[in-house]
């Protein structure tokens, strides 16, 4: 329901609108909320869609889906019984005092389609509640095929239905299918993709593509971790001439607009990374085989050629045509760091060629993020890492550290993206807007309250430069970087150019990852169409373009949250076994109710603190361990005591 509100907010043509759709569409229509002209269905001026928020006595907001606006007002007598997150049609009123109101017309659904609720006891009986309210979830037991303690159940909220049996809450793989029910993910194709996929050759036969250029003489390499099984990225550097070649997969060539793949790889849109597997945005036939640039084999590729200014360090030039390559070596990060650090050497004559040119291309790539650095920022937050054993329980977490094949890699798709971005006006375009001018007074405040005074140094750039020198001095620099993060607005796709904040980019998208973003092969598509001169699927490609664009971005979010919440019961999980123990941690959070980041044994794992103590942000503390819930993974701690600081006399003794 909400990518239906969506796409009318910006306009929805016939063609496009799904069979289980024309009923509402119709009645809409015929209610007069929506308007019909030139094949375009959209909302009429007056009406706004949304979900409700903030519910209290006199009233509740409309935050409108698909538009950059303002929140309206909706005074309770005007909810027509909307409760907080429904997704509603509502009319704006004009003529009132003060911000914009409206009043709901139509209650679509609930924005929450789906939810999870699981059966435990309350006040000695035993009954069915959300994880995530903690509320009645309006089912009685025998409603139920499972009623035992824990059972878990998926709930239909548009239709008020028991949509499936997960499982029982005591087993710890039952944590994936809490973590994808709740935004009904699920890993398994249907057969028809699977017999779309499985109809593709198991090679590439390179007579059949006599259009394409032959690259297949240069040595390219893929460098990525070592997990990985969709290599969507290729790289070669010829230093002679200091040219570049960026190779991704072309999975346009494979993955076409309306067929069954596509239409999953649209519902999916991005690939989701869980610490023991991957759940992918197409068949492993196409992410894993075909599409994936594997070494040994001839692989169809869309390929970025740049040539680089080597005193100035400016792209020159760029070419981008299809190809065809052949990768000579499967690299992971750590054999290209332990190459970089003198540790690794060729095994063969096609390893040798391709490791020829990773020094010349790490001397490169480090002067393109130096002069990347005057414009863009360098924020040092850290990615959590985690193990899990085949039980599902955690072995070991950390933080990844960053190394000079993570930053090779990076710059060198930074200027593949860059590149893709400049060749149109209308599109697909990775945007990160500067932070408002109320949220860096918030961030300013919590920097305080640690010490760090910030006077304004002329530039945003400025400041956030002297922030960040202050923060190495007093060794908080991931800390201060992650508050820095939290006050700036959020990445997203837009179909217009806003400019990229946080790498000081004037434009920029996502061309380099089509195996694992839906993103990335709308620009592919649009790149093609242009450079054919095919007015005709250009604009195909953009003619959902603003709903198609605020659906990646909801679907990233989704992706990204689904992969947090299922480290959450993890360390849920872990901290059930540990109920009593004590264990180092951080404040991250110095309001009521405190949060601390534990850094011990286990790091990583966020709990509640009580405590009658005034804590600090980023105090080092001991805390211990009271309860965990694994139904809303929430884990509680009492505070011990403050983990006192190393004296200068004790340090120096």
């Amino acid at each position: 329901m909400k990518s239906l509100l969506i796409r009318l907010t910006h306009g929805l043509y016939d063609q496009d609108i799904a069979e289980s759709e024309r009923e509402n569409v119709q009645q809409w229509l015929a209610l007069k909320l929506i308007t019909h002209e030139e094949g375009k269905y959209q909302f009429a001026s007056q009406y706004r869609a949304g979900t409700i928020s903030l519910v209290s006595e006199s009233g509740a907001y409309l935050q409108t889906l698909g538009e950059s606006i303002r929140d309206h007002f909706i005074e309770t007598n005007n909810l027509m019984g909307a409760k907080n997150g429904d997704l509603v049609i509502a009319q704006r009123l004009l003529g009132r005092r003060g911000g914009p109101h409206a009043k709901v017309v139509v209650i679509a659904g609930r924005s929450e389609t789906y939810s999870v609720a699981v059966v435990s006891m309350k006040n000695g009986h035993l009954g069915l509640y959300d994880i995530r309210t903690d509320h009645p979830a309006g089912f009685a037991l025998s409603d139920l095929s499972e009623n035992t303690e824990g059972s878990l159940y998926q709930i239909n909220n548009q239709s008020q239905t028991i949509a499936a049996y997960l499982g029982n809450l005591s087993d710890p793989k039952v944590d994936e299918k809490i973590v994808l029910a709740l935004y009904n993910k699920h890993d398994v194709f249907e057969d028809d993709v699977l017999a779309m996929a499985r109809e593709f050759p198991k090679e590439v036969d390179a007579s059949l593509y006599p259009h394409r250029r032959d690259l297949r003489h240069l040595p390219f390499c893929t460098i990525d971790p070592v997990t990985a099984k969709d290599y969507d990225d290729a790289i070669c550097f010829i230093p002679e001439t200091s040219t570049l070649y960026v190779a991704i997969a072309d999975v346009s060539e494979y993955v076409h607009p309306f067929g069954a793949i596509d239409a999953e790889a649209i519902y999916r849109s991005f690939s989701i990374y869980l610490p023991h597997r991957s759940i992918p945005m197409l068949p492993s036939e196409l992410s894993e085989t075909l599409c994936s640039l594997q070494e040994n084999v001839d692989r169809l590729a869309y390929t970025f050629e740049i040539h680089i200014d080597p005193t100035t360090y400016e792209m020159n030039s760029f070419e981008l045509y299809e190809s065809i390559i052949h990768s000579h070596r499967r690299f992971t990060y750590e054999e290209i760091d332990a190459y970089l650090q003198g540790h690794l050497s060729a095994q063969n004559d096609k390893e040798a060629k391709a490791l020829e040119y990773i020094n010349d291309l790490n001397v490169l790539t480090r002067k393109l993020r130096e002069k990347r650095m005057k414009k863009g920022y360098n924020f040092r937050s850290s990615e959590l890492e985690m193990r899990i054993d085949e039980e599902q329980n955690i072995i070991s977490t950390e933080f990844a550290i960053e190394t000079p094949s993570h930053a090779l890699i990076e710059d060198c798709m930074l200027l593949a993206n860059k590149a893709a971005a400049s060749m149109y006006e209308r599109g697909v375009f990775r945007i990160h807007e500067s932070p408002s001018p109320l949220k860096l007074q918030s961030l300013y405040t919590e920097l305080a309250s640690i010490g760090i005074f910030v006077e304004s140094q002329g530039s945003i750039k400025e400041t956030i430069m002297a922030i960040q020198a202050e923060a190495e001095r007093r060794n908080l620099v991931s800390e201060v970087d992650t508050l820095i993060i939290r006050a700036q607005m959020q990445a997203r796709y837009a179909p217009y150019n806003m400019g990229h904040f946080g790498l000081g980019f004037e434009r920029y998208t996502h061309f380099t990852s089509p195996i694992r973003r839906y993103s990335d092969l709308i620009v592919h598509r649009l790149l093609k169409a242009i450079q054919a001169g095919d007015s005709e699927e250009g604009s195909y490609v953009l003619r959902n373009i603003e709903s198609l664009c605020t659906s990646i971005s909801e679907k990233e979010r989704e992706a990204s949250d689904i992969e947090i919440r299922f480290h959450e019961r993890k360390f849920a999980r872990w901290a059930t076994t540990v109920i009593g123990q004590e264990f180092k941690a951080r404040i991250m959070r110095a309001e009521e109710p405190y949060i601390a980041e534990i850094h011990d044994v286990i790091t990583g794992a966020k709990v509640a603190v009580n405590s009658q103590f005034g804590l600090m942000l980023f105090d080092d503390i001991i805390v211990k361990i009271e309860s965990s819930n694994l139904a809303t993974a929430k884990i509680t701690a009492s505070f011990v005591r403050h983990i006192e600081k190393e004296s200068d006399e004790s340090a120096g003794s």
